[in-house]
């Protein structure tokens, strides 16, 4: 899976935190992993929820609309 980024202007409000909807085929039996970019235009990993709905979509939610993106770590093997 490539990485699928996202910007501010993507989240929408819902209650007391943001959310941004990602791909729906996303995160189907993988672990997903956000990255939030900085100022510097370097990314960080954090630990943000991750909701699915019963229809399906994956959201990523944070107390605040950033820029970033999902990556999947299903390339890793043990």
């Amino acid at each position: 899976m490539a990485d699928m980024t996202f910007r501010k202007e993507d989240f929408i409000k819902d209650g007391e935190r943001y959310k941004v909807e990602v791909d729906q085929g996303i995160g189907k039996g993988v672990d997903l992993i956000v990255q939030r970019e900085d100022e510097n235009g370097e990314y960080e990993v954090i630990q943000a929820e991750i909701l699915r709905s019963t229809d399906e979509r994956v959201f990523v939610a944070w107390s605040e609309p950033f820029n970033g993106k999902v990556v999947s770590d299903e390339y890793k093997k043990l």
